[in-house]
Formats: structure tokens, C-alpha cells, sequence
């Protein structure tokens, strides 16, 4: 592992209290962030550009967090790309579109602070670091029924990053999910994964197929551990990680955040386990904490998830809610009026034979595409399932009886698109019927009994979307009716692109759980990203940014990106407001 070390000199720190002991600093800056995700890089590049000097601190041994393994989507309403891609905003219908999806879940003055800075965020980060992004030309928001919805342009995505860039710390940067790289560690996005299913078909597909997989081959001749075309949230924490680099911001690996120290009421400094001894730091303007949220810790999550839980999330087994829980203990309060702790979604596991699982999410991929349904432990379906991965499983939450839910197709369905961790073009799936992951059987009946349902209305269902296919509308959950639908569904199916018939046997299905991508329960903050105390008033030094902060969406998910939207901006409020601040003396 090869990480920066603090500026020569800044060792030994200048012997100011901590909580009260006369005891040394280690070392010292005027800001430390804890966490290395997009809120976190954010604070530490916005307050490094304002010349105060700053240590970033990671728990794990990879630099990214959440950012790293995400779709790497941000949403920044009135950003500079949007007029151009065809989809000009006024800050009118944003507003109303926040009205009409987060309503009173989450502070208006924070909503506001959002909407008032997002887009001047992700410009200056264009202008200021290696951040380059691309406008999305069509992407509804989540809810495009609803009044000041989008088409596009909000959400913008990172341009692909040529990992080599990174030098030696490119082993550094965390990995995404292996579940989301083919040939075991090439990377690719929706748009390469549909090239790939189509190289014989297509000439042009044929080719940029080509293309990816030379410069794969090459990558790992050439000694790399994976591909170094980034694309997705690896190529937005690689862009984010080369411009800390090249601001020469140390970081600390395997540096877990164990204290923060106070002094007459302010934040002063941290205490970080580092090579297996505590090292006081102290934050001459404040500490960020950017810890990545709690949906790791089994206790909090008994305490805010709805039942039953598990250890079902997406998000870095890390993201275990210590920088909550210090951020409590030093006097900051939770979040409250939130519409639900998380950002959901149906995530399927597969046991392996050693015992350890791995977890897949049904995000935008499978769920939507003509020839799936999914149905609870009843066999009747419950849910439009082309809605976001939020909603799904909201309506999973919804009844007893539609936890787990189970998402079936038949064999022509999983050919062309596969289903969950069985890849599509035919790929081997017998590992994954062995392992009990994948259901697969002759009928629908014989699917029914394995899974443990009721063969009668599992076969009702089918019929009931073999039907509503023929007609191109399904009058009961309403599946591609939407704008959002249809953008996920099969463009070449007419008359609607979520609609399939499910009648060719063999039949699959996989068991869905609630998962989550993230939680959305965090440390309360005013618009500059302070944290705020039970009286709700900002503590001085503390800062919170990433899944740590209480959502400005408040629990809702009103479209893609509004994780990282709002990590950039809190992040780059909080570097902006620390520069502003006295050094404590």
C-alpha cells in the first residue's frame, strides 16, 4: 500500500487541548475529512483550492467509498449541460418538482441551499479539478407524471477516466462491484453491454465491442490488476482521486476514525487508528465527516429500518455508521421527518460454498424489459415492476406477504437480457441452479412448488401479462406507462417496451429481497453543512457531508443521481464555508 504522508513539518502539532489534556497533537491541519467518497473529496478539493492545508482519512484500504461501486449518476438541476443536450430548466420547475416528490421530508432551507448551488458546484469542479462531465440528453426523472419533472438534462455522468492516470495509486482506487464487469474486470455501461449482446448482429456494435475488449487484453498484459477504461461512480471517484493527487492532499488508508475531540464546545481534532496506534490529528478550521452512513450497523439498522432486515445493502460493507455515531456522541442530532431511512432496492443473493454471499441489484437492467413479472409469496403480482428500485421495493414494505418477492421470466427473456447474476447471450447458469440462486423448471406449476407459492395464481399472473402484452397496456399495475417505464424497457417492442409475453419454457425466477443502496437517515445540517445540535443550532467545526448528512431528498428518490448531486454540493458548501472560518488557536 503507498500512501501520501502530511507535509514535512506538520508531524508534531502545536500541544492545544484535547478535551481538556495538554497532551500533544501527532499532527495537525486546518481541515481533516473522514471518508474518501464524492462528499469527502469534495470538502477536502474545495477547501485545498482555498490554500488550507487538509488530511483525508479512510477506514478501509481503498480510496472511493459508496462513489466507487455506484452508477455514478449526479443529479444537478440548472447545470450548465443542460440547455445544451436539449433540456433548458427554469428553477421554477425544479422547485415544483421537489414540492411534488419530497414535499415536507426534508428541510426547505436545505432544499433550497441545493437548488440554489448545485449547478454552481458541478461548475466549479469542471473548472477547478479533473471532474468532467457529460449531460444526459434523455433521462426522466423517477416521477415524470408529476408537475416540473424532467426528461433530461439534470442528470449528468462522469466522462469515462483512463485509470492508468492514476500512476501507482491506481491500486488505491477502490473496484466496482465484479458483478458489473465482464471478462471478469472490464467495465462496462448499459450502452457497451448493449454493443456486446449485439457484436454479430451489428457491424458498429461488432467494432466498439472490439475496441473494448483490445483495451482490456491490453490492460492486463500490461500487468494491471483490471481494465483501466473507468466509466459509471468508478470513473467520478477516479476523477475526484486524480485531482487529490495532483493537489498533493495526503491520505491515510486503513485509518478508521476513532474520536472526535472537542474543545469549549467546538471540534478541534480527530483521533485516527493508523498502523495500529490511535494518532491525534488536530483541524485547525473543523472536521468533515463523510463516513458513508450506517447501513452496515446491525443496531441502528433494528432501530430505523422497517422488519425484517438484514445485511442486504449495496454499499461498502465499511459504511458501518461510526462517523454517525461520533457525530452523536460530540452532541449532533439525527435527521428526522424523513419518508423512509434508505434508498431501496431489490437486491437477490447467491451463497457461495465457502460460506460468504454475493449480492446483486435489480436497478435498471432486468426489472423493466418485456417478459418479466414479479410476484410476492401469494404468486400474485404486487407491484409495476419497470418503477425505480426505490419505489419496488416500497411496495415490497408495503404487505407482509410481499417480502420476499420473486422475479420470474421464461427462457426467452433470459437469453436476451439474463436475470440478476445469470448473464445473458446464453452465458452458463448451472452454477447458479446448483447453488439454489436460479429457479428453473418446465413449467409454471413446477416453478411454483419449488419456490414454495401458489401455482394457481403464479399461472394467473403469467396469463394475466401474456394478455395485457397482447394489448400493449397493463390496466392493472400500469407497467411502461410511464415516460421513466418505457426509457428502461425494450425500444423494439411494439406497441409497448415493457411488455412481453412469458410463455416459453423452460421458466426462471430469483428471490428479491429489500435491499438498499445507501441510507438517508443521517446528521442533521444547515445549508452550509454544519452539523446541527438537538436545539438545532450548528456546532462550530463539524461538518457533515455524504450519506452521514440527513438526505436533502429526505427519504425520497425523485431521480437518478441524488446521492451524488447532493454529496458534491454539501461537500463543496463545506469546503467553501471552512475557508471562511478563523483558525482556532
Amino acid at each position: 500500500m503507498s500512501t501520501a504522508r502530511p507535509p514535512e513539518g506538520s508531524q508534531q502539532g502545536e500541544g492545544t487541548a484535547v478535551n481538556g489534556d495538554p497532551s500533544a497533537w501527532q499532527a495537525e491541519f486546518d481541515v481533516v475529512v473522514a471518508g474518501s467518497g464524492a462528499g469527502g473529496m469534495a470538502a477536502a478539493l474545495t477547501a485545498a483550492q482555498a490554500g488550507l492545508s487538509v488530511l483525508i482519512v479512510e477506514k478501509t484500504s481503498r480510496v472511493g467509498g459508496s462513489t466507487a461501486i455506484s452508477g455514478g449518476a449526479i443529479w444537478a438541476p440548472l447545470n450548465a449541460h443542460s440547455a445544451a443536450v436539449g433540456h433548458p430548466d427554469t428553477r421554477e420547475q425544479v422547485q415544483t418538482y421537489l414540492r411534488a416528490t419530497v414535499g415536507a421530508h426534508a428541510p426547505a432551507a436545505l432544499q433550497q441551499a441545493f437548488v440554489d448551488h448545485a449547478a454552481q458546484a458541478v461548475a466549479w469542479f469542471e473548472s477547478n479539478t479533473a471532474l468532467k462531465l457529460a449531460g444526459r440528453a434523455y433521462s426522466p426523472d423517477y416521477y415524470p407524471d408529476r408537475p416540473g419533472a424532467a426528461l433530461g438534462g439534470r442528470s449528468l455522468d462522469p466522462v469515462a477516466f483512463d485509470g492508468r492516470l492514476l500512476g501507482p495509486a491506481f491500486k488505491d482506487l477502490r473496484d466496482p462491484l465484479p458483478e458489473f464487469m465482464v471478462l471478469g474486470h472490464m467495465m462496462v455501461t448499459m450502452t457497451d453491454a448493449r454493443h456486446l449482446l449485439a457484436a454479430l448482429q451489428s457491424f458498429t456494435s461488432w467494432k466498439e465491442s472490439m475496441k473494448l475488449v483490445l483495451r482490456y487484453g491490453f490492460d492486463r498484459l500490461s500487468g494491471y490488476h483490471r481494465g483501466t477504461r473507468l466509466v459509471l461512480g468508478n470513473a467520478l471517484a477516479a476523477r475526484l482521486f486524480k485531482s487529490v493527487l495532483d493537489r498533493q492532499i495526503p491520505y491515510w488508508l486503513d485509518a478508521p476514525l476513532q474520536n472526535l475531540h472537542q474543545d469549549g464546545g467546538r471540534t478541534v481534532g480527530v483521533t485516527v487508528l493508523r498502523g495500529g496506534r490511535p494518532v491525534r490529528v488536530r483541524a485547525r478550521r473543523g472536521v468533515v465527516v463523510a463516513t458513508g452512513g450506517f447501513p452496515w450497523d446491525a443496531a441502528m439498522r433494528r432501530q430505523h429500518f422497517p422488519a425484517p432486515t438484514g445485511p442486504w445493502s449495496m454499499s461498502p460493507e465499511g459504511n458501518a455508521g461510526e462517523g454517525i455515531a461520533l457525530a452523536r456522541q460530540a452532541g449532533a442530532a439525527l435527521g428526522s421527518a424523513h419518508a423512509s431511512p434508505a434508498f431501496w432496492a431489490p437486491v437477490s443473493i447467491l451463497k457461495r460454498p465457502d460460506g460468504s454471499e454475493l449480492r446483486y441489484p435489480h436497478l435498471v437492467w432486468d426489472r423493466a424489459k418485456p417478459g418479466l413479472i414479479a410476484v410476492n409469496r401469494r404468486g400474485e403480482r404486487f407491484v409495476n415492476e419497470s418503477t425505480s428500485y426505490h419505489e419496488f421495493v416500497r411496495a415490497m414494505q408495503a404487505r407482509p406477504e410481499n417480502l420476499p418477492a420473486y422475479l420470474v421470466c421464461d427462457r426467452r427473456f433470459i437469453d436476451l437480457w439474463g436475470l440478476g447474476l445469470a448473464l445473458p447471450g446464453g452465458r452458463p447458469r448451472e452454477h447458479l441452479v446448483r447453488a439454489g440462486y436460479l429457479r428453473r423448471a418446465t413449467s409454471l406449476t413446477e416453478l411454483a412448488t419449488q419456490l414454495g407459492i401458489d401455482a394457481g395464481r403464479l399461472t394467473a399472473a403469467a396469463a394475466s401479462m401474456n394478455h395485457a402484452a397482447s394489448q400493449g397496456v397493463d390496466e392493472a399495475f400500469g407497467k411502461g406507462s410511464t415516460a421513466y417505464n418505457r426509457y428502461l424497457g425494450d425500444a423494439a417492442q411494439a406497441p409497448n417496451p415493457c411488455l412481453g409475453p412469458i410463455d416459453e419454457p423452460p421458466y426462471f425466477a430469483v428471490e428479491v429481497l429489500a435491499g438498499d443502496i445507501g441510507t438517508a437517515l443521517g446528521i442533521a445540517t444547515n445549508a452550509h453543512a454544519q452539523a446541527l445540535d438537538a436545539a438545532g443550532q450548528p456546532m462550530p467545526g463539524l461538518y457533515v457531508a455524504g450519506n452521514d448528512m440527513h438526505s436533502v431528498m429526505g427519504g425520497q428518490y425523485p431521480a437518478p443521481g441524488i446521492t451524488l448531486g447532493p454529496a458534491l454540493t454539501f461537500g463543496w458548501l463545506a469546503g467553501r464555508h471552512l475557508a471562511s472560518q478563523e483558525t482556532t488557536p
